[in-house]
């Protein structure tokens, strides 16, 4: 390791016992709060729907059928999820290699949760997928499908950092400043 490297490593990774205190209080196994949870469960929606919206924004005007838009929005939504992720670890001056490691490792099951569950609600409500970007029908069901997500990923991000893993990994590079 480089000595940029390691002075650039033990940056992200903070200071010391405050640090490490700050990390326990928020991910200790077991303890994690509902608060932290839905703070993680937000940042990962904020990047879905993004990518959600802008999916089924493309397929619905291209008169695409519920598949192939359903499709468009997931990839995109792993994309910009992706992303938010790596735009704020990639602040605390890490390459782009572990900036994709890091996301990959804290937003994949958050992310994939999310888009089964909003797509689900989104094809199940009636008439969404067909009701065009005009109408209120697809706006409303749009944003009740990642409101009903964003309540059902939140207990599975609360059991992932409070074992570590989800958005746990991505913690020490949050608070690098």
């Amino acid at each position: 390791m480089h000595p940029e490297q390691h002075t650039t490593e033990q940056h992200a990774h903070g200071s010391g016992a405050q640090h490490h205190n700050d990390h326990e209080h928020h991910h200790a196994a077991g303890r994690t709060s509902w608060r932290t949870a839905a703070q993680a469960t937000l940042h990962c929606l904020t990047g879905c729907a993004i990518g959600e919206v802008l999916g089924m924004v493309i397929g619905t005007a291209l008169g695409w059928s519920a598949w192939p838009t359903v499709l468009l929005a997931v990839v995109l939504a792993f994309v910009f999820g992706y992303a938010l992720t790596m735009r704020g670890v990639l602040r605390a001056g890490v390459s782009f290699r572990t900036a994709l490691t890091v996301a990959l490792a804290a937003d994949t099951v958050s992310i994939a949760v999310m888009e089964i569950v909003d797509n689900a609600v989104m094809l199940a409500v009636p008439g969404a997928m067909e009701a065009g970007l005009a109408s209120v029908v697809f706006w409303a069901s749009l944003a009740f499908a990642l409101a009903v997500a964003f309540v059902l990923t939140t207990p599975v991000n609360r059991w992932l950092i409070s074992r570590g893993k989800g958005h746990a990994v991505v913690h020490q590079y949050h608070h690098a400043h």
